[in-house]
């Protein structure tokens, strides 16, 4: 690996390059950059160099370089250059769907023609395959996972033996050590090996440390030459405002939304945090969206370029829009809530300021939840032993469907969907339709591997106490943690004058109010289950008496604070979790029931629930029916195992033989997987009951 810093222009290898082949990528280059960003464009240090090694054949090229330097101008540059020679289409490998709409238009900027195979798209690929067979196309974006799917395998990997340049493109997610780290990048292997031997390849990233930029360096192999620029970001201010409740925070941006400049991205922790804090500023007045993973494909274009014509102040978003966005005036991102390492933070937050020279990056720290996100997002990119052990086993005799494991390992789908995918790419598996089947492949569990990653994300969590801290140099934490080698103060961030954008740490309490009143009346529906996993006595549909209920707060609820702080004490506050219902039911508002049955969550305090019961019994005027009792320890979190639902059968027992009234209000004081309320209800239909309508006060993620 040889690594050239690009602070200054870097010195070319001229006995090695033809005047001809040196002409060729200048005038490609420049053609591309005034293409993209108009006459006056010139080459970055850097820029020039890799193009020529691509022609060139010389090698691999790694560029590390912070967001706005021009990374794709390189590769459209090169792509150009390698097809007026009459080489293949280039090959893009591109993580997330906004990523790859934004450098199609790119490419069609600079004068290449660009198409995609990708999830949002599928009734164009046979159009884009033939496009492919007759050679005109100048590149095709592709996301690793289509790298997994037969029908692209079988029809574009035989397409791609004459591709003229492989891309990889966000290439830390390439290593097990970055902050996005993607299974399905490792299949970037098996497409090495459809291309021609000497077809050069590309790899960029505006977010890699040392010891990422060593990983992928490794992985793209030896020779590669590594171009690693000044990663600080002058047209940043960055700043944290810490201290601030969940609903503080929310009120801030109400009031906030007033004075950050042009418009920007919120980025939230959680999809439910996003839609929720997108209601609030809504009702209050603010042009804003919410943006997540779950957001129809179509939609999410909508909102991109709303966001891109300024039509929204902003887009309330999860990480869904994060890597290669292209808003280069986009005046401001705000945190709420910290992401896991400083990496990650500045990936996000170096959306803003591209081509501006002033731009507001605003972290508002959530001490109450940070930590424990903090805590699942350090393990959730590593397999766990057991249940890669259950998944093997389970399939050793015979396929199964996902929600066939999900029953016989009792894992949570979202552990089970990335062990299967680490599995599948490392070839122990494999997926025919709907079913996984073990393909008899040893797989074995690097565990001096992980327990060294699970230690780097300690440190790195570290590292974003230390900046929700502010008590240094803010950039030159971030820009450390990418192993920047000049982290000089930056003399515009929180740490450096202690500035803070306003309202600073001081919200207004009427907009406290208004966030508590909005973030309350939202309906927090509960679909009840339909079917009995595999593994219990009842099999088939279950119970028609189980209704759709309602939660009374969810997760780390912003708009009950107080609600969660009393539900996990020692003591439960009677009067605030009684209030707190009243305005579920009153919001809500079901079929007036005849009885109030109250069912144990298994986690202790049922005798603190009984007057909660009685008030509520006094205020609506109708019975609270005793019957249920907890017997052993609280329920397993798996989601859907045979085992869970038979340790809930074997705790809960209901001892009220005489029938039941038609409807029955089930309250109970949490749930995470459902199983406790779906056998209540089977119990209470047992004894007459026709309608179950399920009232949790918190439902866990």
């Amino acid at each position: 690996m040889t690594t050239i810093e690009t602070t200054e222009a870097a010195p070319s290898d001229e006995a090695s390059e033809s005047p001809a082949s040196v002409g060729l990528a200048e005038d490609a280059l420049q053609r591309t950059l005034t293409a993209m960003a108009g006459p006056q464009a010139r080459p970055r240090p850097g820029q020039l160099e890799a193009v020529e090694t691509l022609l060139n054949r010389r090698g691999r090229v790694l560029v590390v370089q912070p967001t706005g330097f021009g990374k794709s101008a390189i590769y459209w540059a090169a792509t150009r250059a390698l097809r007026s020679q009459g080489e293949g289409p280039t090959v893009v490998i591109s993580p997330l769907l906004a990523l790859m709409r934004d450098q199609i238009e790119a490419a069609q900027a600079a004068g290449v023609r660009a198409v995609t195979v990708n999830s949002a798209n599928y009734d164009d690929w046979q159009a884009v395959f033939e496009q492919l067979r007759a050679d005109s196309v100048d590149a095709l974006l592709v996301s690793p996972e289509r790298l997994a799917n037969p029908r692209f395998a079988d029809q574009a990997l035989p397409l791609l033996r004459r591709a003229g340049m492989l891309v990889i493109d966000e290439a830390h997610c390439v290593s097990d050590w970055g902050s996005d780290f993607r299974p399905d990048y490792q299949r970037i292997s098996a497409l090495l090996l459809h291309m021609a031997p000497d077809a050069p390849v590309l790899a960029t990233t505006a977010t890699a440390n040392e010891r990422v930029t060593k990983d992928v360096a490794s992985q793209l192999g030896e020779g590669t030459l590594v171009q690693r620029g000044r990663l600080a970001r002058r047209s940043l201010r960055l700043s944290v405002v810490p201290g601030l409740d969940p609903l503080q925070r929310y009120a801030w941006l109400d009031e906030a939304l007033a004075d950050l400049p042009g418009s920007g991205i919120v980025y939230a922790p959680t999809v439910d945090v996003a839609h929720s804090l997108a209601e609030f500023l809504r009702g209050q007045g603010h042009a804003v969206a919410a943006y997540t993973g779950q957001t129809d494909p179509e939609r999410r274009l909508e909102l991109e370029g709303q966001l891109k014509h300024n039509e929204l102040k902003a887009l309330v978003a999860t990480s869904a829009l994060g890597m290669g966005y292209d808003k280069p005036d986009l005046g401001f991102t705000v945190h709420v809530g910290s992401p896991a390492t400083p990496v990650a933070y500045y990936q996000q937050a170096g959306r803003a300021g591209r081509a501006l020279e002033s731009a507001e990056a605003v972290l508002l720290p959530a001490a109450e939840s940070d930590e424990r996100l903090w805590d699942y997002f350090a393990s959730a990119t590593i397999p766990d032993p057991a249940l890669v052990d259950a998944v093997l086993g389970a399939l050793a005799e015979g396929p199964l469907s996902l929600v066939e494991l999900e029953s016989a390992t009792g894992a949570r789908r979202g552990r089970l969907e990335f062990a299967l995918k680490q599995l599948r790419v490392d070839g122990a598996v494999d997926k025919d339709g709907s079913a996984w089947l073990s393909t008899g492949v040893a797989w074995s569990y690097p565990h001096d591997k992980y327990e060294s990653l699970l230690a780097t994300r300690a440190a790195e969590a570290d590292q974003m106490r230390h900046y929700c801290a502010a008590d240094s140099c803010l950039m030159s934490i971030l820009v450390n943690a990418l192993d920047d080698p000049d982290p000089t103060p930056c003399g515009r961030c929180t740490g450096c004058t202690g500035h803070q954008p306003s309202p600073g740490t001081v919200v207004d309490p009427d907009r406290v109010a208004a966030a508590a009143k909005v973030l309350r009346s939202r309906p927090r529906e509960l679909q009840p289950r339909r079917r009995w996993p595999k593994g219990v006595t009842r099999s088939g549909a279950i119970t028609s008496a189980l209704q759709p209920g309602r939660a009374v707060a969810f997760a780390a609820d912003p708009g009950w604070p107080s609600l969660l702080q009393t539900l996990g004490s020692d003591r439960i506050d009677e009067e605030l979790v009684s209030s707190a219902i009243n305005e579920t039911l009153a919001a809500w508002r079901p079929a007036a029931p005849d009885a109030i049955v109250f069912v144990p969550d298994g986690r202790g305090h049922a005798a603190a629930w009984q007057p909660i019961v009685a008030t509520l019994s006094d205020r609506y005027r109708i019975p609270a029916l005793g019957g249920f009792t907890w017997t052993g320890t609280p329920p397993p979190d798996a989601a859907a195992s045979g085992t869970h639902v038979s340790h809930v059968e074997a705790s809960l027992t209901w001892e009220r033989p005489e029938p039941l009234p038609q409807r029955v209000l089930l309250v109970t004081p949490s749930a995470r997987t459902r199983w406790t309320i779906t056998v209540a209800a089977q119990l209470l239909a047992d004894s007459g009951a026709g309608e179950v309508h399920p009232l949790v006060v918190h439902l866990l993620p």
